[in-house]
């Protein structure tokens, strides 16, 4: 680099002299940073105190994984809808007493309960109306409502079934298959058709199992 006079050089003196300042400026701040990073490494080992390293054996041991539970609850459950289910294709007809008014007794039930019941002389403790609903659905209502009447403790109850006249022909689609579902229910001792003032033809009357 050319001078061409006594000023030029002097004030490439003084840039020199800044750079140099520059210089040394940075390089304390570069010090200081050091010395900070130095404590604060110093300070970490004084906290964690003394360590000593892991030794090497290549291997990785995992814990076995935990046995799946059984689902006892829902195996129960599974079998008690199993064991309550009812069917469409039972023919209870053979089984219902033909008379003035349907009735049905399971084996070593006495004739008389039938009778009482066709008098009144149990007392109706609850009662479903499944007029109106589809067949599925008024089956699964209907072994709802028996299996909570027994858990309640429940001994005689009325089930509406209507008597047809909204459906096609007049038939009473719902009444047979209602008597079919009763006669598979174990907890049904007997049933009867209802009295005049209970819902005549469009219901039943069903006396069911004390509860255990």
């Amino acid at each position: 680099m050319k001078t061409k006079s006594l000023q030029d050089l002097g004030a490439i003196r003084r840039h020199l002299a800044e750079q140099e300042r520059v210089a040394r400026e940075q390089a304390a701040r570069d010090a200081e940073a050091r010395k900070r990073t130095e404590a604060e490494k110093n300070l970490f080992q004084r906290a964690a105190g003394k360590v000593e390293p892991l030794r090497h054996h290549g291997r990785v041991r995992h814990a076995p994984e935990p046995v799946a539970p059984i689902p006892a609850q829902r195996q129960l459950d599974d079998q008690r809808v199993l064991k309550e289910a009812i069917s469409d294709e039972f023919d209870a007809s053979t089984l219902l007493e033909v008379d003035d008014a349907m009735s049905f007794r399971r084996p070593g039930v006495g004739i008389d309960v039938a009778r009482k019941l066709r008098r009144g002389e149990w007392s109706i403790q609850s009662e479903i109306d499944l007029h109106g609903l589809r067949t599925d659905d008024a089956r699964e209502a209907l072994a709802t409502f028996l299996r909570e009447a027994v858990r309640q403790g429940l001994r005689c109850v009325r089930v509406v079934h209507g008597k047809g006249l909204g459906s096609p022909g007049k038939t009473p689609v719902l009444k047979g298959k209602v008597h079919s579902w009763l006669v598979q229910k174990n907890e049904v001792m007997a049933f009867v058709q209802a009295r005049g003032d209970e819902g005549g033809a469009g219901a039943v009357v069903v006396l069911l199992k004390p509860s255990s």
